[in-house]
């Protein structure tokens, strides 16, 4: 190399080394969660950690709109072009709001001969045992679009009657006359035996090509048959959405030059790619809530802790959900639309069941948007109502009317009119008030600052019972947990919530308006096979067990390995489903990983025992258990990013505070002087006493008297009880 060539620069000899042999590798990782109120934008950078974030309205009329916008904020923000994104991860309500909003395909339905009435029949449990008003969800497909074939197989999956090829051809021409967009096919006992499905799938896409089939044995191959239809039913319903809108937005991140794989967070709280996610949605109904889950799990295992409550409130829900021994407990009976919740603790039969993996979460209506208003019996009520992002809060300025949570906590003084959202919003303290005062104040006989109040107060109580449902409800102490609080609007009603459930500890993530997104970032790819396996554990066959789970590891196997995962990084993680025997619902009993395959029966039953007298508060040892499902969790293990370290000095924490402004606290009877301190300025080790406030660019955390936070060495603040003088 000449004199004159010669790179000038360690640096520069260094990128021309790279040049010569390879180019350069992107080095970031994109997540972005879209919200009912705010899109979240994460980008870390691999190399040193560096975390940036952006939060852009969420746009219901065009969401592509919205991800674009956060985007590209925060890549502008850390000065990155597309071409540097080494994988981008996307959490989505598109899935569940399709189904909530009735904006679903035109499905059919295909059952076996006798049991066209299933989706009409349902189940005979109800969410209000005594409500004698309540009515059924309606049919996401119509009776008129549901059809018999000939065909059944007996309940050890023997073929009874073969299947009639002719009348399938003839339903499929039937189904072409109506214009349908999807089909679900569901046949008794396919779960046992696929070939009947399997073969009405292949006339089904010859007979009707561009129209798509979803199979209960490719989708949900388990027992009931009404569950399994179910989620069959709405895998289809939903797929031409998520399948238009997951290519549309591919193609739009293409066309910017973002090189690095796509991939979408399952609800279970694993990831898949676009293309997995376009065959089966119903796997990514719960997107946007589960990553908040592994963020906060992500964050606690880095701290030490490995029993952790996760709260996540944002504009319109708050989300709470349970992670023990350092993994989120996982259900396997959940409902949308409608009043979806889970299972346990939640309103059964009030909405559409799936039975896919998913995170135990509870969801109230209580975020920062939801609306305070007068029921007909004089009372004030909060939420589940929410202003979303269009209008939103009255002190946005865009046309909203009715006071929100987030009003109230602006006129208490919680919230900088002129730092939300770092500034990019300024808010009408005068509007809200003003709002709060003819909406509920003066018909309820109470002056503005009580009547917000109370409008927190209400919110906090729906919070609280939503925390207490996945701990106490679990047979779990809150006490035992610590609280890991996040969204746009959790760190302001954190502590108040700590304070409730007796939770010892608290962290505040930095950047809590986007850790949810954080969360998509810090996964790994999943992929979860189940079957059937009916057998009482007194007669267990293991060698049976062993050759029924190897087909589940093949798949998940070789579904890592179209991924381009290394087998170095693939891991298979073995559950057993068990309940008593005359029992209807399973418990799930985790295995040990691949590798350790064969398990101690005895010892299984013993753990089967234990979890029923926690979940449920009673056990019947001496009563016989039996297996009914094998699930099997292929995971392909990404490397995360570390946390980054911030800065440790001898400075007074009086260094951080930017200002005094007027604070409501109901321990202090009303508003009282309190000190603001910017959390960028917050070093470690610093130790803010309550009353205070801490201010940053996406969230505000109010700390309340008798309380203190220390900030640790990451820059989470760890909210506790202060030390008596």
């Amino acid at each position: 190399m000449s004199e004159t060539n010669r790179p000038s620069t360690y640096r520069e000899a260094a990128r021309t080394r790279r040049t010569e042999r390879e180019p350069l590798r992107p080095q970031y990782r994109l997540g972005v969660d879209i919200g009912g109120t705010f899109t979240d934008a994460t980008l870390i950078d691999e190399a040193t950690g560096a975390v940036f974030v952006s939060k852009s309205a969420t746009t219901p009329r065009n969401l592509t709109l919205g991800f674009k916008n956060a985007a590209n904020a925060v890549m502008r923000r850390a000065s990155v072009m597309p071409g540097d994104i080494r994988y981008l991860v996307h959490a989505t309500t598109v899935a569940t709001n399709s189904i909530i909003e009735g904006r679903v395909a035109a499905t059919a339905f295909i059952t076996t001969s006798g049991f066209r009435d299933l989706l009409e029949i349902a189940r005979q449990v109800r969410p209000t045992l005594y409500d004698l008003m309540f009515e059924k969800p309606r049919p996401l497909v119509p009776r008129h679009m549901c059809y018999e074939v000939t065909e059944r197989l007996d309940a050890s999956g023997n073929v009874l009657i073969p299947i009639d090829e002719d009348e399938v051809l003839r339903v499929a021409a039937r189904i072409k006359e109506q214009g349908v967009e999807a089909i679900a096919v569901c046949f008794l006992h396919s779960y046992l035996n696929p070939v009947h499905e399997a073969r009405a799938g292949e006339i089904l896409a010859a007979e009707l090509p561009g129209v798509r089939v979803s199979l209960s044995s490719h989708v949900a191959p388990e027992i009931r048959e009404y569950v399994r239809a179910s989620t069959t039913v709405i895998n289809a319903i939903i797929q031409p959405t998520v399948s238009k809108y997951l290519r549309e937005l591919e193609e739009e991140l293409r066309a910017t030059g973002i090189p690095g794989e796509l991939l979408v967070m399952q609800s279970s709280g694993g990831v898949f790619t676009f293309q997995a996610a376009r065959q089966k949605p119903v796997f990514m109904v719960e997107s946007g809530p589960a990553a908040g889950v592994i963020a906060a799990n992500y964050v606690g295992n880095n701290l030490g802790y490995r029993d952790i409550i996760s709260f996540d409130m944002g504009g319109t829900t708050a989300k709470a959900g349970l992670i023990q021994n350092g993994r989120p407990r996982v259900t396997k009976d959940y409902e949308v639309g409608s009043v979806a919740g889970s299972a346990v603790g939640g309103s059964r039969a009030a909405g559409y069941p799936i039975r896919t993996p998913v995170i135990d979460l509870v969801e109230v209506g209580a975020g920062g948007g939801s609306v305070a208003w007068i029921d007909s019996g004089g009372i004030l009520r909060v939420g589940p109502r929410s202003a979303g992002a269009d209008p939103g809060p009255v002190c946005y300025g865009k046309g909203g009317e009715e006071p929100t949570v987030t009003d109230a906590n602006l006129v208490l003084g919680r919230l900088n009119p002129s730092y939300f959202l770092g500034g990019e919003i300024h808010l009408d303290i005068d509007a809200a008030r003003l709002a709060i005062e003819e909406k509920c104040a003066e018909p309820m006989g109470m002056d503005v600052g009580e009547a917000a109040h109370g409008i927190i107060e209400i919110a906090n109580a729906a919070m609280v019972n939503a925390l207490r449902l996945v701990s106490v409800q679990r047979g779990l102490d809150p006490r035992d947990f610590i609280l890991v609080a996040f969204g746009g609007a959790g760190p302001l009603h954190a502590n108040r919530l700590a304070e409730e459930i007796e939770a010892p500890v608290t962290v505040i993530p930095i950047s809590p308006g986007a850790t949810s997104a954080i969360g998509l970032l810090v996964t790994d790819l999943t992929h979860d096979y189940a079957t059937s396996f009916i057998q009482r554990t007194d007669q267990a066959d293991l060698d049976a067990i062993e050759n029924a789970f190897r087909p589940l590891e093949e798949q998940g196997k070789n579904a890592l390995e179209r991924e381009g995962v290394d087998p170095q990084q693939m891991s298979l993680r073995r559950q057993l489903e068990m309940r008593y025997v005359g029992q209807s619902f399973e418990l799930v009993i985790p295995l040990a990983e691949s590798g350790q395959r064969m398990f101690e029966v005895d010892e299984v039953v013993k753990r089967f025992h234990e979890d029923h007298q926690a979940t449920y508060g009673t056990s019947t040892t001496d009563a016989p258990v039996e297996i009914v499902n094998l699930r099997v969790t292929a995971i392909g293990r990404i490397a995360k990013p570390k946390l980054r370290e911030i800065s440790r000095t001898a400075g007074a924490v009086s260094l951080a505070q930017k200002a005094t402004r007027p604070v409501f606290f109901p321990e202090e009877t009303g508003m009282i002087e309190c000190p603001i301190y910017d959390r960028y300025a917050l070093d470690a080790d610093m130790v803010v006493e309550g009353p205070a406030v801490v201010e940053e660019a996406d969230s505000t955390t109010v700390i309340h008297p008798g309380y203190e936070a220390l900030v640790d060495r990451f820059g989470n603040l760890l909210l506790r009880k202060a030390a008596r003088p």
